[in-house]
């Protein structure tokens, strides 16, 4: 994977092969930050990037300055290598080790920027449950933006909170305001 702006932009960072994890391409996650670029502040914001996996879009924002970013993810190896990286880059990630369909969404408040990418195999229904979820426990700040990646068989658009989609290839970033 590789970062794409900001402080560290090129940076190659190789994940273990081991990791169950399907990194967002490098094409995605450039047309995504585009987007993001557009609507915040990189140095006044608080991001939440949950089912973090190798820690891609973490590190990207650390390079883009966000000063306080939190990485939530069930797989002790995932969550191992996100911190020995950001320790590494000199990123203030703060890394958790815990599954997101049963976090304790209280201590998880007060985020201008969610990013999910839960694994495309799971249920719709899943989908919903999560988003309904940051929204009824108040993760987003007023204003804040979810973003879920999803396949492009799923669609959310008749969600209450849904903004508008992008699609990359197999994959679809959707915004929820």
């Amino acid at each position: 994977m590789r970062i794409v702006s900001g402080t560290h932009k090129s940076r190659i960072i190789i994940a273990p092969k081991k990791l169950p994890v399907r990194p967002t391409t490098a094409r995605a996650k450039e047309g995504l930050f585009n987007i993001l670029h557009q609507r915040l502040e990189w140095e006044s914001i608080k991001a939440l990037d949950l089912f973090s996996g190798t820690g891609n879009m973490s590190y990207e924002m650390a390079s883009r300055g966000v000063p306080a970013i939190s990485a939530v993810d069930k797989n002790r190896h995932c969550v191992q290598f996100i911190r020995d990286t950001a320790q590494k880059l000199s990123f203030s990630i703060h890394v958790f080790q815990q599954d997101v369909f049963r976090i304790d969404w209280q201590l998880f408040t007060g985020f201008d920027l969610v990013f999910a990418d839960p694994p495309y195999d799971i249920p719709h229904d899943a989908y919903l449950t999560l988003i309904d979820n940051i929204f009824s426990h108040k993760v987003l700040t007023p204003g804040g933006y979810l973003i879920v990646e999803h396949r492009a068989q799923s669609t959310f658009d008749f969600h209450s909170s849904y903004d508008f989609s992008r699609r990359y290839g197999n994959s679809v970033f959707s915004f929820f305001k």
